[in-house]
Protein backbone atom coordinates (compact mmCIF):
# COMPACT_ATOMS: atom_id res chain seq x y z
CA UNK A 1 0.00 0.00 0.00
CA UNK A 2 1.54 3.58 -1.23
CA UNK A 3 1.71 6.39 1.67
CA UNK A 4 -0.66 9.02 1.08
CA UNK A 5 -1.06 12.69 2.55
CA UNK A 6 -4.22 12.81 5.24
CA UNK A 7 -5.39 16.86 6.22
CA UNK A 8 -5.45 17.26 9.75
CA UNK A 9 -8.24 16.12 12.17
CA UNK A 10 -10.23 18.09 14.13
CA UNK A 11 -10.86 16.14 17.46
CA UNK A 12 -8.94 13.37 16.22
CA UNK A 13 -7.05 12.08 19.17
CA UNK A 14 -4.60 9.90 18.76
CA UNK A 15 -4.10 7.09 15.86
CA UNK A 16 -2.50 4.12 16.27
CA UNK A 17 -3.01 0.12 16.72
CA UNK A 18 -5.00 -0.97 20.04
CA UNK A 19 -3.61 -4.37 20.71
CA UNK A 20 -5.94 -6.68 23.35
CA UNK A 21 -4.04 -5.77 26.22
CA UNK A 22 -4.88 -2.01 26.16
CA UNK A 23 -7.71 -0.34 26.94
CA UNK A 24 -9.63 3.40 26.90
CA UNK A 25 -11.94 4.96 29.02
CA UNK A 26 -14.92 6.96 27.62
CA UNK A 27 -14.16 10.85 26.47
CA UNK A 28 -14.33 13.49 29.27
CA UNK A 29 -17.40 15.46 29.64
CA UNK A 30 -16.13 18.55 27.30
CA UNK A 31 -15.20 16.48 24.34
CA UNK A 32 -18.68 14.49 24.48
CA UNK A 33 -20.28 18.24 24.74
CA UNK A 34 -18.82 18.90 21.10
CA UNK A 35 -21.77 16.13 20.19
CA UNK A 36 -24.42 19.13 20.51
CA UNK A 37 -22.17 21.90 18.90
CA UNK A 38 -19.25 21.60 16.18
CA UNK A 39 -20.52 17.73 15.63
CA UNK A 40 -22.81 16.26 14.64
CA UNK A 41 -25.08 13.91 17.30
CA UNK A 42 -23.75 10.60 15.49
CA UNK A 43 -20.30 12.04 15.63
CA UNK A 44 -19.21 13.41 12.23
CA UNK A 45 -17.84 17.44 11.80
CA UNK A 46 -21.11 19.29 11.24
CA UNK A 47 -19.78 21.94 9.26
CA UNK A 48 -18.87 21.59 5.90
CA UNK A 49 -15.69 21.85 4.17
CA UNK A 50 -13.76 25.61 3.03
CA UNK A 51 -14.49 25.02 -0.37
CA UNK A 52 -18.25 24.53 -0.13
CA UNK A 53 -17.51 20.95 -1.84
CA UNK A 54 -19.11 19.34 1.28
CA UNK A 55 -21.94 20.96 2.99
CA UNK A 56 -23.30 21.38 6.59
CA UNK A 57 -24.83 18.74 7.92
CA UNK A 58 -28.51 20.08 8.83
CA UNK A 59 -30.52 17.06 10.23
CA UNK A 60 -30.56 14.99 7.07
CA UNK A 61 -33.40 13.08 5.40
CA UNK A 62 -35.83 12.41 7.93
CA UNK A 63 -39.21 12.38 6.23
CA UNK A 64 -40.19 10.17 3.26
CA UNK A 65 -41.96 11.63 0.07
CA UNK A 66 -45.59 12.93 0.72
CA UNK A 67 -47.62 10.08 0.04
CA UNK A 68 -45.08 7.03 0.42
CA UNK A 69 -45.96 3.95 1.22
CA UNK A 70 -43.34 1.21 2.54
CA UNK A 71 -44.63 -1.56 -0.51
CA UNK A 72 -43.87 1.55 -3.10
CA UNK A 73 -40.33 1.18 -5.06
CA UNK A 74 -38.05 3.88 -3.97
CA UNK A 75 -37.94 6.99 -6.24
CA UNK A 76 -34.85 8.89 -6.71
CA UNK A 77 -35.11 12.03 -4.68
CA UNK A 78 -31.98 13.25 -6.83
CA UNK A 79 -32.86 12.96 -10.03
CA UNK A 80 -32.58 16.24 -11.18
CA UNK A 81 -28.92 16.76 -10.54
CA UNK A 82 -26.67 17.03 -13.25
CA UNK A 83 -23.11 15.28 -13.30
CA UNK A 84 -20.49 17.65 -12.00
CA UNK A 85 -17.88 15.54 -13.92
CA UNK A 86 -17.01 12.27 -14.70
CA UNK A 87 -13.59 10.09 -14.01
CA UNK A 88 -12.16 7.88 -16.60
CA UNK A 89 -8.84 5.71 -16.71
CA UNK A 90 -7.82 9.09 -19.19
CA UNK A 91 -8.35 11.78 -16.43
CA UNK A 92 -8.37 10.13 -13.17
CA UNK A 93 -4.60 11.33 -11.94
CA UNK A 94 -6.39 14.67 -11.68
CA UNK A 95 -8.25 13.16 -9.10
CA UNK A 96 -5.94 10.38 -7.93
CA UNK A 97 -5.81 11.89 -3.74
CA UNK A 98 -9.60 11.24 -3.91
CA UNK A 99 -9.69 8.25 -4.90
CA UNK A 100 -8.96 4.49 -3.37
CA UNK A 101 -6.27 2.13 -4.88
CA UNK A 102 -9.36 -0.34 -5.40
CA UNK A 103 -11.12 2.30 -7.81
CA UNK A 104 -7.56 3.33 -9.21
CA UNK A 105 -7.18 -0.50 -10.47
CA UNK A 106 -10.80 -0.52 -11.96
CA UNK A 107 -10.22 2.31 -13.91
CA UNK A 108 -6.89 1.10 -15.15
CA UNK A 109 -8.12 -2.39 -15.55
CA UNK A 110 -11.63 -1.70 -17.43
CA UNK A 111 -11.89 0.99 -19.92
CA UNK A 112 -16.12 0.54 -19.25
CA UNK A 113 -15.67 1.46 -15.91
CA UNK A 114 -16.27 5.01 -14.61
CA UNK A 115 -17.02 7.07 -11.83
CA UNK A 116 -19.64 9.84 -11.93
CA UNK A 117 -19.54 12.49 -9.49
CA UNK A 118 -22.68 14.60 -8.36
CA UNK A 119 -23.06 17.46 -6.12
CA UNK A 120 -22.60 16.15 -2.07
CA UNK A 121 -25.92 15.85 0.07
CA UNK A 122 -25.17 14.77 3.88
CA UNK A 123 -28.74 13.01 4.00
CA UNK A 124 -27.67 10.90 6.73
CA UNK A 125 -30.39 10.70 9.96
CA UNK A 126 -31.33 8.35 12.80
CA UNK A 127 -34.36 8.49 15.61
CA UNK A 128 -33.64 11.15 18.55
CA UNK A 129 -33.70 7.77 20.82
CA UNK A 130 -30.34 6.73 19.19
CA UNK A 131 -28.96 10.64 19.13
CA UNK A 132 -29.60 10.52 22.66
CA UNK A 133 -27.92 7.46 23.25
CA UNK A 134 -24.89 8.08 21.37
CA UNK A 135 -24.26 10.93 23.52
CA UNK A 136 -24.15 8.62 26.66
CA UNK A 137 -22.13 6.98 25.01
CA UNK A 138 -19.34 8.88 24.27
CA UNK A 139 -18.37 9.09 28.18
CA UNK A 140 -19.78 5.47 29.31
CA UNK A 141 -18.67 3.55 26.61
CA UNK A 142 -14.97 1.77 27.37
CA UNK A 143 -12.96 -0.99 25.62
CA UNK A 144 -12.38 -3.64 27.48
CA UNK A 145 -9.73 -6.71 26.93
CA UNK A 146 -11.79 -9.90 25.64
CA UNK A 147 -10.79 -13.06 24.98
CA UNK A 148 -8.75 -12.28 21.85
CA UNK A 149 -9.31 -8.52 21.06
CA UNK A 150 -10.90 -5.49 22.73
CA UNK A 151 -14.67 -5.70 23.41
CA UNK A 152 -17.27 -2.30 23.77
CA UNK A 153 -18.54 -2.32 27.11
CA UNK A 154 -21.36 0.03 28.77
CA UNK A 155 -22.30 1.10 25.40
CA UNK A 156 -25.70 0.95 24.50
CA UNK A 157 -28.67 2.01 21.51
CA UNK A 158 -26.12 3.99 19.55
CA UNK A 159 -22.69 4.02 18.33
CA UNK A 160 -20.17 2.95 21.07
CA UNK A 161 -17.61 5.69 20.29
CA UNK A 162 -18.60 8.94 18.63
CA UNK A 163 -15.56 10.44 19.44
CA UNK A 164 -12.59 7.84 18.57
CA UNK A 165 -9.38 7.23 19.42
CA UNK A 166 -8.38 4.08 17.77
CA UNK A 167 -9.08 2.33 14.49
CA UNK A 168 -10.93 -0.62 15.81
CA UNK A 169 -13.33 2.01 17.60
CA UNK A 170 -14.51 3.08 14.27
CA UNK A 171 -15.22 -0.68 13.54
CA UNK A 172 -16.91 -1.03 16.00
CA UNK A 173 -18.88 1.76 15.46
CA UNK A 174 -20.04 0.49 11.64
CA UNK A 175 -20.94 -2.68 13.36
CA UNK A 176 -23.18 -1.54 15.73
CA UNK A 177 -24.31 1.07 13.96
CA UNK A 178 -28.07 1.73 13.88
CA UNK A 179 -30.02 -0.66 11.16
CA UNK A 180 -33.38 -0.18 12.50
CA UNK A 181 -34.24 -2.62 15.10
CA UNK A 182 -36.99 -4.85 13.80
CA UNK A 183 -36.84 -4.74 9.63
CA UNK A 184 -37.79 -7.16 6.77
CA UNK A 185 -36.37 -7.09 3.31
CA UNK A 186 -37.71 -9.20 0.71
CA UNK A 187 -36.99 -10.22 -2.97
CA UNK A 188 -33.79 -9.67 -3.06
CA UNK A 189 -31.30 -11.38 -5.11
CA UNK A 190 -27.24 -11.82 -4.73
CA UNK A 191 -25.74 -12.20 -8.46
CA UNK A 192 -22.05 -13.23 -9.14
CA UNK A 193 -20.68 -12.09 -12.77
CA UNK A 194 -17.73 -14.77 -13.69
CA UNK A 195 -14.36 -13.34 -15.43
CA UNK A 196 -16.05 -14.63 -18.64
CA UNK A 197 -18.88 -12.36 -18.16
CA UNK A 198 -21.26 -14.90 -17.65
CA UNK A 199 -24.27 -13.60 -14.86
CA UNK A 200 -25.54 -15.91 -12.36
CA UNK A 201 -28.17 -15.60 -10.15
CA UNK A 202 -27.24 -17.40 -6.67
CA UNK A 203 -29.75 -16.54 -4.32
CA UNK A 204 -33.44 -14.81 -4.06
CA UNK A 205 -34.92 -14.58 -0.86
CA UNK A 206 -35.54 -12.54 2.55
CA UNK A 207 -33.84 -11.25 4.96
CA UNK A 208 -35.23 -10.52 9.00
CA UNK A 209 -32.63 -8.47 11.28
CA UNK A 210 -33.65 -7.60 14.78
CA UNK A 211 -31.02 -5.55 16.77
CA UNK A 212 -31.58 -6.03 20.50
CA UNK A 213 -28.90 -3.22 21.03
CA UNK A 214 -31.18 -0.56 19.79
CA UNK A 215 -34.71 -1.81 21.86
CA UNK A 216 -35.57 1.64 23.35
CA UNK A 217 -36.79 -0.09 26.44
CA UNK A 218 -32.96 -1.66 27.02
CA UNK A 219 -30.26 -0.45 28.66
CA UNK A 220 -26.64 -1.54 29.09
CA UNK A 221 -27.09 -3.20 32.15
CA UNK A 222 -29.86 -5.45 30.77
CA UNK A 223 -28.08 -5.87 27.00
CA UNK A 224 -26.32 -9.22 27.15
CA UNK A 225 -23.83 -8.83 24.42
CA UNK A 226 -26.22 -10.30 20.99
CA UNK A 227 -26.27 -6.86 19.23
CA UNK A 228 -27.07 -8.06 15.50
CA UNK A 229 -29.95 -11.28 15.01
CA UNK A 230 -30.23 -12.23 11.55
CA UNK A 231 -32.14 -15.09 9.71
CA UNK A 232 -32.15 -15.79 5.71
CA UNK A 233 -34.56 -17.98 3.80
CA UNK A 234 -34.19 -19.01 0.22
CA UNK A 235 -36.93 -19.36 -2.26
CA UNK A 236 -34.51 -19.27 -5.46
CA UNK A 237 -32.86 -20.28 -7.50
CA UNK A 238 -35.05 -24.09 -7.37
CA UNK A 239 -31.94 -25.72 -6.86
CA UNK A 240 -31.73 -23.58 -3.08
CA UNK A 241 -34.84 -23.08 -2.20
CA UNK A 242 -35.73 -23.71 1.04
CA UNK A 243 -32.35 -23.40 2.33
CA UNK A 244 -31.97 -21.00 5.24
CA UNK A 245 -29.35 -19.52 7.79
CA UNK A 246 -30.01 -18.31 11.40
CA UNK A 247 -27.15 -16.05 13.38
CA UNK A 248 -26.84 -14.38 16.66
CA UNK A 249 -24.10 -12.09 16.55
CA UNK A 250 -21.94 -11.33 20.02
CA UNK A 251 -19.63 -8.93 20.68
CA UNK A 252 -17.58 -11.48 22.16
CA UNK A 253 -17.36 -13.92 18.43
CA UNK A 254 -16.63 -16.47 21.16
CA UNK A 255 -20.42 -16.36 21.92
CA UNK A 256 -21.15 -15.73 18.03
CA UNK A 257 -23.81 -18.62 17.11
CA UNK A 258 -24.92 -19.60 13.17
CA UNK A 259 -27.35 -22.55 12.18
CA UNK A 260 -27.97 -23.60 8.39
CA UNK A 261 -30.61 -25.74 7.34
CA UNK A 262 -30.31 -27.78 3.81
CA UNK A 263 -32.64 -28.70 2.46
CA UNK A 264 -30.77 -31.87 0.84
CA UNK A 265 -30.33 -32.94 4.52
CA UNK A 266 -33.17 -32.12 5.66
CA UNK A 267 -31.80 -31.05 9.18
CA UNK A 268 -30.43 -27.96 10.64
CA UNK A 269 -26.12 -27.63 11.76
CA UNK A 270 -24.60 -25.60 13.36
CA UNK A 271 -21.77 -23.78 11.46
CA UNK A 272 -18.26 -23.74 13.36
CA UNK A 273 -17.00 -20.58 12.47
CA UNK A 274 -19.41 -18.11 11.09
CA UNK A 275 -16.85 -14.90 10.72
CA UNK A 276 -13.60 -14.35 9.08
CA UNK A 277 -13.01 -15.53 5.86
CA UNK A 278 -15.23 -18.62 6.00
CA UNK A 279 -17.70 -18.97 2.50
CA UNK A 280 -21.50 -17.54 4.15
CA UNK A 281 -24.08 -19.40 2.85
CA UNK A 282 -26.04 -16.58 2.76
CA UNK A 283 -24.07 -15.92 -0.70
CA UNK A 284 -24.07 -19.50 -1.57
CA UNK A 285 -19.97 -19.00 -0.81
CA UNK A 286 -19.33 -16.70 -2.73
CA UNK A 287 -18.73 -14.18 -0.25
CA UNK A 288 -17.05 -14.43 3.14
CA UNK A 289 -18.33 -13.24 6.03
CA UNK A 290 -16.28 -10.40 6.84
CA UNK A 291 -17.09 -9.11 3.32
CA UNK A 292 -20.65 -8.60 3.74
CA UNK A 293 -21.35 -4.80 3.96
CA UNK A 294 -17.92 -4.22 3.33
CA UNK A 295 -16.64 -5.45 6.42
CA UNK A 296 -18.65 -7.76 8.88
CA UNK A 297 -18.46 -10.17 11.29
CA UNK A 298 -15.74 -9.56 14.37
CA UNK A 299 -12.45 -7.57 14.25
CA UNK A 300 -10.66 -10.08 16.38
CA UNK A 301 -8.39 -10.97 13.03
CA UNK A 302 -6.59 -7.91 12.20
CA UNK A 303 -4.85 -4.86 14.13
CA UNK A 304 -6.71 -1.60 13.08
CA UNK A 305 -4.98 1.26 12.51
CA UNK A 306 -6.48 4.27 12.49
CA UNK A 307 -4.73 6.41 9.46
CA UNK A 308 -7.01 9.31 9.96
CA UNK A 309 -9.67 11.58 7.77
CA UNK A 310 -9.53 12.70 4.48
CA UNK A 311 -12.32 13.71 1.79
CA UNK A 312 -12.94 11.12 -0.94
CA UNK A 313 -15.28 10.54 -3.27
CA UNK A 314 -17.38 7.29 -2.02
CA UNK A 315 -20.65 5.81 -3.69
CA UNK A 316 -23.40 7.84 -1.37
CA UNK A 317 -27.43 8.59 -2.38
CA UNK A 318 -27.41 5.64 -4.49
CA UNK A 319 -31.47 5.21 -4.73
CA UNK A 320 -30.56 5.89 -8.60
CA UNK A 321 -29.43 1.97 -8.66
CA UNK A 322 -33.32 0.85 -8.10
CA UNK A 323 -35.15 2.48 -10.66
CA UNK A 324 -34.19 -0.53 -13.39
CA UNK A 325 -36.49 -3.04 -12.95
CA UNK A 326 -33.96 -5.60 -13.05
CA UNK A 327 -31.29 -6.68 -11.72
CA UNK A 328 -29.62 -7.64 -15.34
CA UNK A 329 -29.90 -3.92 -16.05
CA UNK A 330 -27.80 -2.81 -12.80
CA UNK A 331 -24.78 -5.36 -14.42
CA UNK A 332 -22.55 -5.23 -17.29
CA UNK A 333 -19.86 -7.90 -17.86
CA UNK A 334 -17.11 -6.76 -15.15
CA UNK A 335 -18.47 -4.14 -12.76
CA UNK A 336 -21.68 -2.59 -12.12
CA UNK A 337 -23.35 -0.19 -15.19
CA UNK A 338 -21.69 3.13 -14.38
CA UNK A 339 -24.98 4.91 -15.36
CA UNK A 340 -26.63 3.89 -12.22
CA UNK A 341 -24.19 4.16 -9.71
CA UNK A 342 -24.12 7.92 -7.69
CA UNK A 343 -20.38 8.95 -6.38
CA UNK A 344 -20.29 12.30 -4.00
CA UNK A 345 -17.35 13.72 -1.86
CA UNK A 346 -17.68 13.47 1.31
CA UNK A 347 -15.14 13.32 5.01
CA UNK A 348 -14.04 9.66 5.69
CA UNK A 349 -12.08 7.47 8.49
CA UNK A 350 -9.14 5.50 6.91
CA UNK A 351 -8.25 2.60 9.04
CA UNK A 352 -5.90 -0.37 7.77
CA UNK A 353 -6.36 -3.85 8.69
CA UNK A 354 -3.14 -5.97 9.12
CA UNK A 355 -3.91 -9.78 10.01
CA UNK A 356 -3.17 -9.96 14.03
CA UNK A 357 -0.49 -12.11 15.53
CA UNK A 358 -1.66 -15.80 15.64
CA UNK A 359 -4.31 -15.49 12.85
CA UNK A 360 -4.79 -17.11 9.34
CA UNK A 361 -6.95 -15.01 6.79
CA UNK A 362 -6.85 -15.04 2.90
CA UNK A 363 -6.44 -11.48 2.80
CA UNK A 364 -3.87 -10.79 5.34
CA UNK A 365 -3.98 -6.63 4.38
CA UNK A 366 -7.21 -4.20 3.86
CA UNK A 367 -7.52 -0.86 4.09
CA UNK A 368 -11.41 0.32 4.84
CA UNK A 369 -13.40 3.78 4.45
CA UNK A 370 -16.01 4.46 7.32
CA UNK A 371 -18.26 7.86 5.91
CA UNK A 372 -17.87 10.09 9.42
CA UNK A 373 -22.03 10.91 9.17
CA UNK A 374 -23.08 7.43 9.41
CA UNK A 375 -20.10 5.13 10.30
CA UNK A 376 -20.48 3.09 7.47
CA UNK A 377 -18.00 1.04 5.52
CA UNK A 378 -18.12 2.29 1.51
CA UNK A 379 -15.20 1.54 0.56
CA UNK A 380 -12.51 -1.53 1.55
CA UNK A 381 -9.57 -2.95 -0.41
CA UNK A 382 -7.60 -6.52 0.33
CA UNK A 383 -4.47 -7.35 -0.12
CA UNK A 384 -3.47 -11.57 -0.47
CA UNK A 385 -0.47 -13.15 0.51
CA UNK A 386 1.52 -12.45 -1.92
CA UNK A 387 0.92 -8.45 -1.62
CA UNK A 388 -0.87 -8.20 -4.50
CA UNK A 389 -4.12 -5.92 -4.45
CA UNK A 390 -6.84 -8.56 -4.76
CA UNK A 391 -10.37 -7.37 -4.12
CA UNK A 392 -12.02 -4.08 -3.90
CA UNK A 393 -14.89 -3.85 -1.91
CA UNK A 394 -18.15 -1.60 -2.51
CA UNK A 395 -21.26 -0.74 -0.44
CA UNK A 396 -23.86 1.77 -1.85
CA UNK A 397 -25.53 3.98 0.81
CA UNK A 398 -29.03 4.82 0.40
CA UNK A 399 -31.29 6.86 2.89
CA UNK A 400 -34.42 5.36 4.17
CA UNK A 401 -36.07 8.38 5.60
CA UNK A 402 -39.39 6.49 7.32
CA UNK A 403 -37.21 4.76 10.08
CA UNK A 404 -34.72 7.34 9.83
CA UNK A 405 -31.70 5.30 8.80
CA UNK A 406 -29.18 5.04 6.19
CA UNK A 407 -27.24 1.65 5.25
CA UNK A 408 -26.35 -0.21 2.14
CA UNK A 409 -28.70 -0.88 -0.88
CA UNK A 410 -25.78 -3.03 -2.26
CA UNK A 411 -22.34 -4.45 -1.40
CA UNK A 412 -20.47 -6.72 -2.79
CA UNK A 413 -16.50 -6.93 -4.62
CA UNK A 414 -14.67 -7.20 -7.60
CA UNK A 415 -11.58 -9.79 -7.86
CA UNK A 416 -9.11 -7.21 -9.24
CA UNK A 417 -6.83 -11.16 -9.94
CA UNK A 418 -9.65 -13.39 -11.70
CA UNK A 419 -11.97 -10.89 -12.94
CA UNK A 420 -15.46 -12.27 -11.16
CA UNK A 421 -17.52 -9.94 -9.34
CA UNK A 422 -20.59 -10.10 -7.29
CA UNK A 423 -23.31 -7.79 -5.80
CA UNK A 424 -25.79 -8.24 -2.37
CA UNK A 425 -28.56 -7.68 -2.55
CA UNK A 426 -30.07 -6.38 -5.58
CA UNK A 427 -33.88 -4.87 -4.97
CA UNK A 428 -34.65 -4.45 -8.41
CA UNK A 429 -37.38 -7.34 -8.52
CA UNK A 430 -40.81 -6.13 -8.10
CA UNK A 431 -41.14 -7.54 -4.54
CA UNK A 432 -38.48 -6.28 -3.20
CA UNK A 433 -38.68 -4.31 -0.23
CA UNK A 434 -37.41 -3.17 3.32
CA UNK A 435 -40.04 -2.03 5.32
CA UNK A 436 -39.41 -1.29 9.53
CA UNK A 437 -41.74 -4.06 11.65
CA UNK A 438 -43.03 -3.54 14.86
CA UNK A 439 -41.20 -6.04 16.73
CA UNK A 440 -39.41 -9.31 15.54
CA UNK A 441 -39.79 -11.82 18.76
CA UNK A 442 -36.38 -13.05 19.64
CA UNK A 443 -37.39 -16.82 19.23
CA UNK A 444 -37.81 -15.87 15.85
CA UNK A 445 -33.92 -15.95 15.77
CA UNK A 446 -33.52 -19.63 16.61
CA UNK A 447 -32.79 -22.85 14.73
CA UNK A 448 -36.60 -24.01 15.78
CA UNK A 449 -38.23 -21.47 13.95
CA UNK A 450 -36.09 -22.17 11.47
CA UNK A 451 -37.02 -25.41 10.43
CA UNK A 452 -40.69 -24.94 10.99
CA UNK A 453 -40.68 -21.69 7.99
CA UNK A 454 -38.19 -23.84 5.71
CA UNK A 455 -38.95 -27.33 5.82
CA UNK A 456 -40.79 -28.81 2.77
Amino acid sequence: MKARRFSPVPLLLAAGVLSPGLGFAGVSADEAQHLKDSLTPYGAERAGNKEGTIPAWTGGDAKPPAGYKTTDRRTDPRAGDKILYSITSKNMDQYADKLSDGVKAMLKKYPTYRVDVYPTHRTFAAPQYVYDNTFRNATRATLKEGGAYPMPAGAYGGPPFPVPKTGIEIVWNHLMRYQGANVRNTGGQNWMVTADGKKVMTVEGFQEIRMPYYDPNGSPEKFDGYYWLTRVGNYGPPIRAGEAIVGRVNIDDAKTLAWVYLTGQRRVRKLPNPSGDTPTPASAGVMTFDELNVFNAQPGYFNWKLVGKKEMLIPYNNNKILQPKSAEEVMQASHLNPDYVRWELHRVWVVDAELAPGKRHSAPKGRYYFDEDSWLAVLGDRWDAKGQLWKTLFGLPMVLPEFPLMDHVLYGFYDLISGAWCGDPYQNSPTATTTQKAELKDELFTPDAMVGDQLR
